[in-house]
């Protein structure tokens, strides 16, 4: 596995002249974990408050199941969790919150005036709320002052992609010189996206489970919205059409996704290694805290990208492209990795913070 880099070797230029307090809803569920996990320590924000369902508010973070490797962080492991009370935490938030109570949840945080960087797929598909991946559409961050108007918020909110989408739309957006029009594609979907307990042993173990509830329409739907172009009101999907299939494979970490497409604009292969090669965004640029050095990383030896090896590079953060070959049936053909709890979740909607703060857009 890749070693993390300490975050004091990734500061930026420009930092923040004083850290962010933060907090996260759903702080107990798998997500929530990893977000914890990430923010200790973090060189801009501070973790001051943890929300949760009534089941655990009132007891110490620490007495709580902890489910990724080692232990939980000591400053949060002393924190007491409290109940999901707008109003009553800090002005910048993240949301791990079940699907099932997230979307009347973070809206009624907006409304009281927090900023919610929220993971959940209720809102993404909302016409005036950002689905960020800050690399390839930071201007629809214009939405917000819309958002705010129609829902009449003094807080906003802002979304992170479904976490096969984030690979995908990461690859495609290198590849955006070429406009890709048609693609079909097939992820092999690690046991933690499903959260835990999540799928039983006896449906995982030399087993596939060929149906993941939704996910295939949030790949074809939200990919397009994530390359849309910003129109000053809105968001005008990218027009490729999009086929997926997707797939829960008994892996822990890291999702493989299958991608042939179609492109209009003739390209030679050692053009399309440059595109992933060369590709960066507005994080890179900023130098945010959480921001790969390469976001897209091209692998040449020929069993790769593989989970066990690849999907913790760099923290986590970078997504892999390997097998680059000719179609016979579309233009090109390749494989993508991407980790499903860092970059697909928790280090997704850290990125988005972190380019809210750079642009002044939370205190």
């Amino acid at each position: 596995m890749a070693i993390a880099e300490p975050w004091c070797a990734r500061l930026p230029a420009g930092t923040l002249a004083a850290k962010l307090d933060v907090g996260v809803l759903g702080a107990t569920g798998m997500v929530g974990q990893q977000l914890v996990s990430l923010l200790d320590g973090h060189p801009w924000f501070r973790l001051a408050w943890l929300g949760a369902s009534e089941r655990s508010a009132g007891r110490r973070y620490g007495e709580l199941p902890w489910r990724l490797p080692g232990a939980s962080p000591e400053g949060p492991a002393r924190r007491k969790v409290e109940t999901l009370t707008p109003g009553r935490a800090p002005h910048l938030l993240f949301s791990a919150l079940d699907a099932g109570v997230a979307g009347e949840a973070e809206a009624a945080f907006a409304r009281a005036g927090h900023i919610v960087v929220s993971n959940a797929r209720n809102h993404r598909m909302d016409p005036l709320v950002p689905l960020l991946v800050p690399e390839i559409n930071p201007n629809h961050l214009s939405l917000l002052p819309l958002q705010r108007r129609k829902h009449g918020w003094s807080g906003a909110l802002i979304t992170n992609p479904n976490c096969s989408t984030v690979f995908l739309a990461l690859a495609l957006a290198a590849l955006r010189e070429f406009a890709p029009e048609r693609l079909v594609v097939t992820t092999l979907q690690a046991l933690s996206g499903a959260g835990y307990p999540g799928v039983t042993s006896m449906d995982a173990v030399g087993n596939v489970i060929p149906f993941i509830d939704g996910e295939e329409e949030k790949i074809e739907s939200e990919t397009r919205k994530v390359l849309g172009r910003f129109t000053g009101d809105g968001v005008a999907l990218h027009p490729a059409a999009i086929s997926a299939q997707t797939n829960r494979v008994p892996v822990v970490h890291g999702h493989l996704v299958t991608v042939a497409v179609s492109l209009r604009e003739n390209a030679a292969r050692d053009d399309l290694l440059a595109a992933f090669g060369n590709f960066s965004g507005r994080p890179q640029g900023l130098g945010l805290p959480s921001a790969p050095v390469h976001p897209v990383i091209y692998l040449d030896q020929p069993n790769r990208p593989q989970p066990r090896l690849d999907a913790e590079r760099d923290r986590g953060m970078a997504v892999c492209v390997g097998r680059l070959r000719a179609c016979p049936v579309m233009s090109w053909k390749f494989v993508l990795l991407g980790h499903n709890l860092i970059r697909g979740a928790a280090g997704a909607a850290i990125l988005n913070a972190e380019l809210l703060a750079a642009e002044g857009l939370v205190r």
